[in-house]
């Protein structure tokens, strides 16, 4: 189930903006709808490491903002498919950490996770008044990096019975086939993951990486797991797809951008 964001501001109109039923904090899954970049990034595009022109890169940004928290300041890292995960602080873009989850517990401050396939995973404790956002690919949660976000929060005040997460558009089990020594890696490393294969048409494996990520948040006793079920890559004119451009053999693809933020003290 997915909601439009109540909370987008009226500029932001043209930009969809979708919310999770568990999360109450203002956040929201964007797509490529609603900006100012052309060609294979078109139109909403907010990497900052893409082959975009910076200046439509920095407006949608602005735009991506103001569909979520206007207001807020935007934090994002150095996305390298780990396991870290960092306390938000008001970083200079270019002194973005390497890391691929950040959590905080300061209003105002809006933590953002680009993907273009990977899986975007938000994070919210409302009793504590915790946040985090999580980059998901496969490496990323195969060595732990939902986990580590997890562990995060607990150290600023969270209790995982309490954390709602929320899994957002993410290439889906229908797009995402695999090789066998994919297969085998995962199972060699986690014994449970073999319910997340299944055989696809050409008799290679599928992937299900949004439903393996909501299965690793559960059995780290996170309290309440929602996916969106939206897959990026079957969904030509609504989301980036990394493997989506890669089959058309694209030299680059743009990056959507996913975010949560505690209120301001007076927003």
């Amino acid at each position: 189930m997915t909601v439009s964001c109540a909370w987008a501001s009226e500029a932001a109109a043209m930009i969809e903006c979708l919310a999770a039923p568990n999360l109450s904090a203002r956040h929201g899954f964007l797509g490529r709808t609603g900006g100012v970049s052309s060609g294979p990034y078109a139109s909403l595009n907010v990497g900052l490491g893409s082959g975009d022109d910076p200046a439509a890169v920095a407006e949608n940004r602005r735009r991506a903002v103001g569909a979520i928290a206007a207001g807020a300041r935007l934090v994002t890292l150095r996305q390298v498919h780990s396991a870290a995960c960092v306390e938000a602080s008001e970083w200079a873009e270019g002194q973005r950490p390497e890391a691929d989850a950040l959590v905080s517990r300061k209003p105002g401050l809006l933590l953002g996770i680009l993907t273009a396939d990977c899986a975007p995973v938000l994070f919210e404790d409302q009793v504590a008044g915790v946040i985090g956002a999580a980059h998901a690919g496969w490496r990323g949660a195969l060595s732990g990096v939902l986990e580590a976000t997890v562990r995060a929060m607990e150290r600023l005040g969270a209790d995982r019975r309490r954390v709602a997460a929320a899994i957002g558009p993410a290439i889906g089990p229908l797009s995402y086939e695999v090789g066998p020594e994919f297969r085998q890696r995962f199972e060699t490393e986690d014994s449970a993951s073999a319910p997340f294969f299944r055989a696809g048409p050409r008799g290679r494996p599928h992937f299900d990486l949004p439903g393996y990520c909501a299965a690793r948040l559960r059995r780290a006793g996170v309290g309440h797991v929602v996916d969106l079920g939206l897959d990026t890559c079957s969904e030509t004119a609504r989301f980036f797809s990394y493997r989506r451009a890669t089959r058309a053999r694209a030299a680059d693809c743009g990056r959507q951008l996913s975010g949560i933020a505690l209120a301001s003290a007076g927003g």
